[in-house]
């Protein structure tokens, strides 16, 4: 009867060793499991960390990558604006001087032609003259009157070359003028290109219309040493008077 109970108290206390050893086990299985379950979950916020910055980074360098085409595209479009306009304005001053120099010649022609044909009714005129002033006082008085022709035509000439040159002063006073707001244009568009605000560029966009209407005023012979060349020769001088009875007097 002991040995039965001896036996049970065994067989009682290995069923509580199997029991204790299957608890151990479960409990090491589940710290495992929890282990596991830890470093996955873990790995996965690592992991989702991860690629939520590389996704930020792709989104800013994107960004910046938009940025710097639209910075590139409007380098672009300004510097076309720049050379059409600095093309626009050379054109027309290229124009302008063609214009008046030709205007300057052709006036120049005038003004030759009008003094051929005046010297030549001033010769036929002055051998009439001389010739009775040969018959009735001689060669003293036919010198006198081709003395003051000479004189005349002297004035005219130097009355065209006057005209002239002041014509080219103008041209190029204009030509200096359109260059120096050609480049005041060149700057503005510069600072325009390089603005950052809204209100910069608006500032920087009405000065530069500005210059830029000043530039064609001055393009157009508007603008400042503009107006209109004398007349050459400055108009006929006064003829003098002549004194009652004179036949040798050409106040005709």
């Amino acid at each position: 009867m002991s040995e039965q109970k001896e036996s049970s108290v065994l067989f009682s206390l290995k069923e509580l060793m199997n029991l204790e050893e299957d608890r151990i086990k479960t409990e090491e299985a589940e710290k495992a499991a929890t282990a596991a379950a830890a470093e996955r979950a873990r790995v996965d916020a690592e992991r989702a960390a991860r690629e939520a910055e590389e996704a930020r980074i792709r989104a800013e360098e994107e960004r910046r990558r938009f940025e710097d085409q639209r910075a590139r595209e409007e380098a672009a479009r300004l510097e076309a604006i720049r050379h059409g306009e600095i093309e626009k304005a050379r054109t027309e001053a290229e124009n302008k001087a063609r214009l008046e120099a030709l205007a300057a010649q052709q006036q120049h022609e005038r003004n030759l032609a009008a003094i051929s044909q005046d010297e030549s009714k001033k010769k036929l005129r002055n051998l009439l003259i001389g010739g009775a002033a040969v018959v009735v006082l001689g060669g003293g008085i036919a010198g006198y009157f081709i003395y003051q022709n000479s004189v005349q035509k002297e004035a005219q000439l130097a009355a065209i070359a006057a005209a002239k040159t002041a014509a080219e002063e103008d041209a190029k006073k204009r030509e200096a003028q359109l260059q120096e707001q050609t480049n005041k244009v060149n700057a503005l568009l510069g600072q325009l290109a390089s603005a950052k605000d809204d209100a910069e560029k608006a500032k920087l966009q009405q000065q530069l219309e500005a210059e830029k209407a000043k530039a064609d005023e001055i393009s157009k012979g508007r603008g400042r040493g503009g107006g209109v060349a004398p007349k050459a020769g400055g108009g006929d001088a006064p003829k003098p008077k002549c004194r009652p009875g004179d036949p040798l007097c050409t106040d005709i």
